[in-house]
């Protein structure tokens, strides 16, 4: 009865707040100081700022999305393909280090090792008369995309408003204070490049022009400029050196532009000058608070098409960092919401449309020299990034990726060839904006050639959740060549005869057993990595009607391929020899794509994997970087355990330096650390997968619900994979309470989930059997998994649930009554 009673007082508490809209807002009653990463992001895809809300001295750090050092660029090594035999008999013959060494000087390449993604430089704004300010207060606004700092300082009230105009792409800025001729400042820009020029002009505009760095060999080339204008109402303007100096103003407006002579990846004939002026000319034109409408606007088409609400408590009144502070102590379910919402905010404002995919920082950096120069690297944390692109509802966002996962097909055919002596294309584990393919940074990481192979996955996950057969016809190519590629460079593996990888990896671990070598022979990931490349080629081939006689080469190659294997400790195998440590806790986990992002390890097809998935993962242990946290994060909910899931959760927002590994940074940004963003949307999409999952046969609704957050919930807008969409989902004490679903498509609709449900008309709705008829749920056949003598493996039991099919007709929403 006392159990009952904390429950139902527990359950009044959430509910009580539930009805309340939660304020999606970062806040906090001190401003960033000199760390960066206090500040706030905001970004529309191509220009980015870091605001820090410092009272005397406010500074907005600038980004745009092609300032990048170097220039068009290959880094292929020729010498791969002779030296290609000998290393692959090396490893064969167990000579791992010997065949290192080969690696290093054959395949790794002796040109550039990847460009830097740069900053542009500060527009700094420093204020006379503001170093005693009462009732500060700094915020990011999500659901608006918007920044405000407010302070008082003798009876007036300062405000500060910034955001980065998504139609006019355009920094905008407006000082106020709320009495006449109280704002004196002088503004200027700083920059850290040595190629740089600042200066006035007659019409009191500031201008930054400069040009990016060499690095390893490769020219510098990317110019950029950076405008900014003044708009003010009372006081007086003029230029003062390389600076603007305003005083005793109503308010100032500042439109801020930036433009490069970037075109593509390979032509850098463009005119910074022209086109930073032909936005800041445009702009300058238009009243502020009619931007700021606009710009809402255009972000909240696609952020309100999530709604999330987990339930709100007292812990929600405080500031972010004191919230973050507490998290794993206090109760505070929408600090869940925040942060899920937060991933989407990140990946709306880093991706947008015809511009660069989302790097290691997505578009924010203040470094000239970032942590593994920001580029892209493709070994898993350039496609975490996109996890959470179509099931939260952000396919456009995808777009930069899809398109960068074009051109680097391009740019890799000729990497497969001279490097390889190989058909279609291949990509290592890093890539920048010049679309680079080859081998970098030492045998360890950059032998690994999967990288192309996975990220071809994107093309088909992007089919999958929209069903556009002529995106698919355009960008199928890209998938035949991955498939393609491995058909050359696979080979015979003398001891068992599978097709492997070798030279390969498994990122970025090396078992004791090798001599402490990486390198190694069909590795459990690049088996499965190559078991999907050749899954969605034959798939789209039969889709497409094309292509019959390849997709059938590689349904015989796929059978040669090594099965999966359970090794002598229950673990999932991650190299082909029975050597893994119980005790490795590595932050690579790579042999678990299996599990996510791929779908080869199901509880309900595999259910022997399953638990030996399961085993690796107790074994690895929690402690983890950020990105490897977020990884986690969605193996747990696949492992339908939402109680581990949101542990980690829990150890994610947790500030730095509190528990081994990772963390979060008081403005909720990844701590790998340094500052890496792969980490958020890995989290998203954790969240995501915790609450709504389609990639198992079903669309399986509350799969990972954790108690914490069982007592009360709801979200709609997540897509599923075949089209459908959850129009509204809620839950009460763990069971559904509520449920409509829309068919984009048409087709099948097979839902698992945990309590019984009908619809007004019951005839349609039937218990499902056999294989799910939706051709976007058909799954692959997998390969028996061999289990060791030493094993003693047993399944896993999974939560019981019901499974229902419902033939749907295309655009018709779908509500279900609950039992």
């Amino acid at each position: 009865m006392k159990r009952f009673l904390i429950h139902f007082l527990f359950f009044l508490v959430i509910s009580s707040f539930a009805q309340e809209k939660s304020a999606l807002k970062l806040w906090y009653d001190n401003p960033s100081g000199k760390l960066w990463e206090n500040a706030l992001p905001i970004g529309n895809g191509f220009q980015a700022a870091m605001v820090y809300g410092n009272v005397e001295k406010e500074i907005f750090q600038l980004n745009e999305v092609t300032v990048w050092t170097g220039s068009p660029n290959r880094n292929d090594n020729p010498n791969a393909k002779a030296a290609l035999n000998d290393i692959r008999n090396l490893i064969f013959q167990g000579e791992y280090q010997k065949a290192e060494k080969l690696i290093n000087e054959n395949i790794i390449t002796k040109k550039s090792h990847g460009q830097m993604f740069q900053p542009v430089g500060n527009l700094e704004i420093s204020f006379s008369d503001q170093e005693h300010y009462t009732d500060y207060y700094r915020e990011l606004d999500i659901e608006k995309a918007v920044t405000k700092t407010t302070y008082k300082i003798n009876g007036v009230t300062y405000t500060r408003e910034a955001f980065t105009s998504f139609p006019d792409r355009v920094l905008v800025i407006k000082l106020s204070a709320d009495m006449p001729g109280k704002l004196s400042l002088n503004a200027g820009f700083t920059s850290q490049h040595k190629k740089q020029k600042i200066e006035t002009d007659v019409n009191n505009m500031l201008s930054l022009s400069g040009t990016t760095s060499d690095h390893e060999g490769v020219e510098g080339k990317v110019r950029f400029n950076a405008l900014a204008r003044f708009k003010t109402e009372g006081g007086t303007i003029k230029s003062e050196g390389n600076s603007i100096k305003i005083d005793k103003a109503d308010s100032v407006v500042i439109y801020v532009s930036i433009a490069t002579n970037f075109i593509n990846y390979n032509d850098l004939s463009g005119s910074e000058s022209k086109l930073a002026k032909s936005f800041l000319d445009k702009a300058f034109k238009k009243d502020f608070e009619k931007m700021r409408k606009a710009h809402i606007a255009s972000y909240q088409k696609f952020f309100n098409r999530v709604h999330i609400d987990l339930g709100t408590t007292n812990a929600a009144k405080l500031p972010t960092d004191q919230r973050l502070a507490n998290f794993r102590n206090v109760f505070d379910p929408s600090l869940v919401t925040l942060y899920y919402q937060y991933g989407r905010y990140l990946l709306i404002s880093s991706s947008q449309p015809g511009g660069q995919p989302a790097n290691l920082q997505g578009i924010w950096n203040h470094s000239m020299r970032p942590a593994w120069d920001s580029k892209y690297t493709i070994n898993i944390n350039t496609e975490m990034n996109y996890w959470p692109a179509e099931k939260t509802n952000l396919s456009e966002m995808h777009q930069p990726l899809l398109k960068m996962i074009k051109e680097m097909a391009e740019t890799g055919k000729e990497t497969a060839k001279v490097m390889y002596g190989a058909r279609g294309w291949v990509a290592h584990h890093n890539t920048d904006i010049w679309r680079t393919n080859g081998a970098v940074d030492g045998a360890t990481w950059g032998v690994w050639n999967a990288g192309g192979g996975w990220l071809s996955q994107h093309i088909w996950e992007h089919y999958l959740y929209t069903g556009d057969k002529k995106y698919l016809e355009s960008a199928y190519d890209i998938i035949k060549g991955a498939a393609a590629f491995y058909s050359d460079f696979l080979v015979k593996h003398p001891k068992n005869g599978w097709l492997v990888v070798v030279p390969g990896n498994s990122p970025e671990n090396a078992p004791k057993a090798h001599q402490g070598s990486a390198v190694t022979a069909g590795s459990t990931m690049d088996n499965q990595i190559v078991f999907d490349v050749f899954s969605t080629a034959i798939k789209a081939s039969e889709i497409l009607g094309k292509d019959k006689e390849f997709a059938d080469s590689l349904k015989t190659l796929q059978k040669m391929l090594p099965p999966m294997q359970i090794g002598k400790h229950n673990q999932l195998q991650e190299w082909l020899d029975d050597v893994d440590d119980p005790k490795d806790n590595h932050r690579h986990i790579s042999h678990l794509y299996g599990l996510y992002p791929s779908n080869q390890i199901s509880a309900y097809q595999t259910p022997e994997l399953f638990a030996a998935a399961k085993n690796t993962l107790l074994q690895r242990g929690d402690v983890s970087t950020g990105w490897s946290m977020g990884w986690k994060v969605n193996w747990w909910a696949k492992m339908q355990d939402g109680n581990h899931a949101y542990k980690l959760i829990q150890n994610q927002l947790t500030p730095l330096g509190v528990n081994e590994g990772g963390g979060t940074y008081n403005n909720l940004f990844d701590a790998h650390p340094p500052f890496q963003i792969d980490g958020n949307f890995g989290c998203t999409s954790g969240i995501t997968e915790m609450l709504m999952q389609s990639s198992d046969g079903a669309i399986h609704l509350l799969p990972a619900l954790p108690d914490a957050l069982s007592e009360y919930g709801e979200i709609s807008g997540l897509k599923a994979r075949g089209g459908f969409e959850i129009k509204d989902m809620k839950w009460k004490q763990g069971k559904l309470v509520a449920l409509s679903i829309q068919s984009n498509l048409g087709g099948n609709l097979r839902l698992r989930i945990p309590n019984e449900i009908t619809l007004k008309d019951n005839k349609n709705l039937k218990n499902a059997l056999g294989v799910n008829p939706n051709v976007f749920y058909q799954l692959d056949e997998i390969q028996k998994p061999i289990i060791s003598d030493e094993s003693n493996i047993k399944a896993l039991d999974v939560k019981a649930s019901y499974l229902y099919d419902l033939m749907t007709i295309k655009g018709k929403v779908y509500t279900f009554l609950i039992k």
